[in-house]
């Protein structure tokens, strides 16, 4: 059994994610990824800037809403992520329904405690069948016009504890809408807002992608999402695989298995100093030249420092606390050579400022300070404010 090692693994990182040098434009670069985190949405724009040379949030969107090559959907770890054009049918046969199944219950457990309806599964179909009504036109429509049209989604929910902050009564318009879109019947269409905001408004998938493949056999789905993962990834543990497609071992085995993963072995981790078996696709067992450094500044939640739950390769453990939040959200982080070696934030006129955890000498220093330079004039002035902010970046704005 050949051994990866973190080098040979941090080379494939750079050639295969384009961080190296760059891909040829958002669908290129999505497809490279499996999938771009869209939780927040100007990490989309932020993720492809950093992998695609020259791109513009106009070129973004039109990828988004006009060739509507890339499409939001809601899957795994009920996560919101953009996919190729040609990875929902899988996504759709398998993480997404997982996520469906999971929401719809949730939901109908909302609308018996709210008093709404003493059968819920028939409320949600009526709300549902309504809401498809509604967007038959073809018209894109956000949650709020759509319930001046679907008064049924005016039913009002408690979420919360009175000791929370964010609890209180709610319109069940926004989960009624989640679950339609983790089933696939509806997707989120052109941004209502400003780029940088998560304003979704609403489509009928019917009508947005009239020549979308139909949801695949589960156990097909998920091969292939684990097919992606792999070759955007590989290799990685079947703890990664777990954690990324939010799925069970068993499914994960299976896919594996289907697609002929090779078993490689790992340097070990810092925890357990035991080797880990990772796998790689059976054509990508051949090692990988070594790279030169190379500098990257990537938003919250980019799908690379995302991609594995075990990161030790390219993370130190003792920056985590810094640099994720404590459900494993990354902030904003700054790269050179296959590192994680900072973040980087913005200051009080929208300047891009890098902040190391690290010594990575003159060259490092200087090629992050010329990527900050960089970003600062593709925003050109606009201040992107992030849900997640990892407690580095917290500080430095209190600071």
């Amino acid at each position: 059994m050949r051994t990866i090692d973190d080098e040979e693994r941090r080379a494939r990182l750079a050639r295969r994610h384009g961080l190296l040098t760059g891909l040829p434009d958002a669908a290129a670069a999505t497809r490279a990824m499996t999938v771009l985190h869209a939780t927040e949405a100007a990490t989309v724009h932020l993720s492809l800037w950093a992998r695609v040379p020259g791109i513009t949030v106009a070129d973004v969107d039109a990828a988004l809403y006009d060739d509507r090559a890339l499409v939001k959907q809601l899957a795994m770890r009920r996560t919101l992520f953009v996919f190729p054009r040609d990875l929902l049918g899988a996504a759709w046969g398998s993480a997404a329904t997982r996520v469906a199944v999971q929401q719809r219950k949730q939901l109908a457990k909302w609308v018996v405690e709210a008093g709404l309806a003493a059968d819920p599964d028939a409320w949600i179909d009526h709300a549902c069948a309504e809401v498809l009504a509604a967007l038959a036109d073809g018209v894109p429509r956000t949650t709020r016009e759509l319930r001046a049209l679907v008064p049924t989604l005016e039913g009002r929910i408690q979420r919360g504890t009175p000791d929370k902050r964010w609890s209180g009564e709610f319109p069940i318009a926004a989960w009624v809408m989640t679950t339609l879109g983790a089933e696939g019947r509806v997707l989120r269409g052109p941004n209502a807002g400003h780029w940088r905001l998560n304003k979704p408004s609403w489509v009928r998938s019917d009508h947005w992608l009239r020549d979308a493949e139909p949801a695949w056999p589960e156990d097909k789905g998920y091969a292939e999402l684990v097919r992606r993962w792999l070759a955007t990834f590989g290799p990685g543990t079947e703890a990664d695989i777990v954690w990324w497609l939010g799925a069970t071992k068993t499914i994960v085995r299976r896919a594996l298995a289907d697609i002929g993963a090779v078993e490689v072995g790992l340097h070990p981790s810092p925890r357990s100093g035991t080797p880990p078996t990772g796998w790689v696709l059976p054509d990508d067992v051949d090692p990988v030249d070594p790279v030169e450094p190379w500098a990257a500044l990537l938003p919250t939640l980019d799908p690379t420092v995302m991609g594995w739950k075990e990161r030790a390769f390219y993370l130190d453990p003792a920056d985590t606390p810094y640099l994720f939040d404590t459900n494993g959200n990354a902030g904003n982080t700054a790269w050179w050579g296959g590192r994680v070696v900072g973040c980087w934030v913005q200051d009080e006129d929208a300047v891009v400022k890098v902040l190391l955890r690290h010594d990575i000498g003159s060259e490092g220093a200087a090629a992050l300070d010329a990527e900050a330079e960089r970003l600062t004039a593709w925003l050109d002035g606009v201040r992107i404010v992030n849900v997640y902010a990892s407690p580095q970046m917290k500080g430095a704005a209190l600071g």
